[in-house]
């Protein structure tokens, strides 16, 4: 690949290497970029992804369910794709929410969320239980996140597109673990994206710094005492990187620098005196341009669950008639966490596992599960529950091969027999291999088609 890098960028990067590491630095333009996906592990493991996928997949040695995958596996058009079986997304970037330790519970904070790449990612981990506010200040991005964040089935989420400075005064100390992966100047992402160079010399890392600082004090300040920040970017400029964290030393001297728990062969370690942050250079291993470090704020502490104050268990809300009788069969499916609450807003019903979030006055997208729409008498399940769904917990469901041209029609929005199902009529999920795509309408061997318009195979 001839790519004419600013030769501003390449001094730079001469100072940043070494003169013995930055002709290796330059080769790596030369190799093809390596495409990954990441695997959903809310909805299937890594290694049974493996085991029955078609595609020729490579694992990621430094992400424990990424994988390569060839120009030839028509990725984005798999009937996996639309089951939200995996995202689409390069390898280094995968690094950043691997490294964010979740746990099962977690109320977690991702503050620049869009497209969803890491967002999916953290949600997946939290297994359906805690709670996830994905936040984008683009509302036109923030639409592109909670799909994605639908698709891979999440339900104990919110989005909303705010300033951050907004919601510093909302949520003070509330998260135990946040996700920064901050606005840049890309200079990781010249290889894969050209075009960012064209934005790099019109905003280089001077103008992201000033950004980044006052992100990751705003993100400082959201995060509990004892919880975890993860802090990333897509660049190599020490200013963006461990200038930063500096920033953020100095002004909030509570946080201190944790050692990445596991190092891999070819990540580099950050500049002194954050040599515990890790740095990836194209050079060293199968990706891109990445920065990443992990934060703590003051000693561990107990968990503080008081962000659970004003829930009641299943808190007692009359559903309209219809909407009862379609959700009776499906009341334990794991969408419908114990503690929870009903919402019925301009005929939409929603299921909010975590009211004290979702209850703020903010721009808000979804908060929770939309659930279906009460329409009159009837109800209109959503899409957002059919991914969130497993084929078990629907009392009335069809697994279509991926072969089977079936699969292909419905995801067009086309109606499509179904013989095998007999007499049979009523609300049905139709799965691709086991994995939920969408509902569809069942009247006696034809299927009419409920797949959402907007997700539509083209």
């Amino acid at each position: 690949m001839n790519l004419n890098l600013p030769d501003k960028f390449q001094q730079s990067m001469r100072e940043l290497l070494g003169a013995e590491m930055y002709p290796a630095f330059l080769a790596s333009y030369e190799r093809p970029v390596r495409a990954g996906l990441r695997v959903n592990t809310s909805k299937v493991t890594p290694e049974a992804f493996k085991k029955t996928s078609s595609f020729h997949l490579e694992s990621i040695p430094w992400i424990g369910n990424g994988f390569y995958y060839e120009d030839e596996d028509t990725v984005s058009k798999h009937p996996w794709y639309y089951a939200g079986l995996y995202y689409m997304q390069e390898p280094s970037a995968m690094t950043p929410a691997s490294l964010l330790p979740v746990q099962e519970g977690d109320l977690v904070l991702d503050l620049c969320a869009a497209p969803g790449g890491k967002a999916t990612e953290l949600g997946a981990k939290l297994q359906g239980s805690g709670f996830l506010l994905a936040n984008d200040i683009s509302t036109s991005r923030a639409r592109a996140l909670l799909r994605n964040l639908e698709r891979f089935g999440i339900a104990n989420m919110a989005v909303c597109s705010e300033d951050p400075e907004h919601l510093v005064q909302v949520f003070p100390e509330t998260f135990d673990k946040i996700l920064v992966d901050a606005p840049c100047s890309g200079e990781g992402m010249f290889h894969k994206e050209p075009q960012m160079m064209k934005f790099w010399e019109d905003h280089g890392p001077a103008y992201y710094c000033e950004i980044q600082k006052k992100l990751i004090l705003q993100a400082a300040d959201m995060l509990k005492p004892g919880g975890m920040l993860v802090y990333s970017t897509c660049t190599f400029d020490p200013l963006e990187n461990e200038g930063t964290l500096s920033w953020l030393l100095q002004n909030r001297p509570e946080f201190h620098l944790m050692k990445i728990p596991r190092r891999y062969e070819g990540f580099s370690c950050g500049l002194s005196p954050f040599e515990d942050a890790v740095r990836i250079f194209p050079q060293n291993m199968d990706g891109e341009g990445h920065f990443a470090a992990l934060l703590q704020k003051g000693s561990t502490c107990a968990k503080n669950d008081s962000h659970h104050s004003g829930m009641s268990v299943r808190q007692r809300f009359e559903l309209p008639a219809a909407a009862g009788e379609f959700l009776q069969p499906i009341a334990e499916a794991k969408c419908f966490p114990k503690v929870g609450e009903w919402m019925l807003k301009e005929e939409r019903l929603y299921y909010l596992p975590r009211q004290p979030i979702t209850s703020q006055k903010l721009r808000f997208l979804r908060t929770g599960l939309l659930v279906g729409e009460c329409k009159k008498n009837r109800f209109e399940p959503s899409q957002a529950l059919a991914m969130a769904l497993s084929q078990e917990e629907f009392p009335l469901s069809l697994s279509l091969s991926c072969d089977d041209e079936r699969t292909i029609r419905y995801l067009k929005g086309e109606t499509i027999d179904a013989l095998e199902m007999g007499q049979k009529k009523g609300w049905l999920l139709v799965c691709a291999d086991g994995y939920p795509l969408g509902f569809g309408k069942l009247d006696r061997g034809r299927i009419k088609n409920k797949y959402n318009a907007g997700w539509r195979m083209l």
